[in-house]
């Protein structure tokens, strides 16, 4: 290995490259690269070429606090700037939930119908008919 390859693979290394395409654009065995790194302090994890991230120039404000908010391309459209404004808004909105999932039950006690949300196996429509079934008073 002469000092030119030496550099490069520094470089190389530095630019996010593993061993074995350092290896393979050198022609030299990924062994070697492997071992030359180590003992130059170039060795660890490499570190990953990141894409530069690609605004689409549309600029949304934010539900809650009306904050602009640039929108990246090839992504979900952004509506809130941060998790405490989507919190707060839907905190404030809670009408505008959509809850599919009510079941219509029927009170063994009183024989009152009631609706009951998600899969909850409530079975009595509240405390005191609960009791009155249960003690038999």
């Amino acid at each position: 290995m002469d000092d030119k390859q030496r550099s490069r693979i520094a470089v190389m290394r530095s630019n996010g490259y593993g061993y074995r395409a350092i290896a393979g654009k050198l022609g030299i065995s990924p062994n070697t690269v492997k071992s030359y790194c180590r003992r130059n302090g170039l060795g660890g994890v490499a570190q990953p070429r990141r894409k530069a991230i690609q605004f689409t120039g549309e600029i949304t404000p934010c539900r809650n606090c009306g904050m602009e908010i640039h929108q990246v391309a090839k992504r979900k459209k952004k509506i809130f700037c941060c998790d405490k404004c989507r919190n707060e808004w839907w905190n404030n909105h809670l009408d505008l939930i959509d809850r599919r999932t009510f079941h219509t039950q029927i009170c063994p006690t009183c024989g009152r119908g009631f609706e009951v949300y998600g899969s909850a196996p409530r079975k009595y429509c509240s405390h005191p008919c609960y009791v009155r079934d249960r003690v038999g008073a």
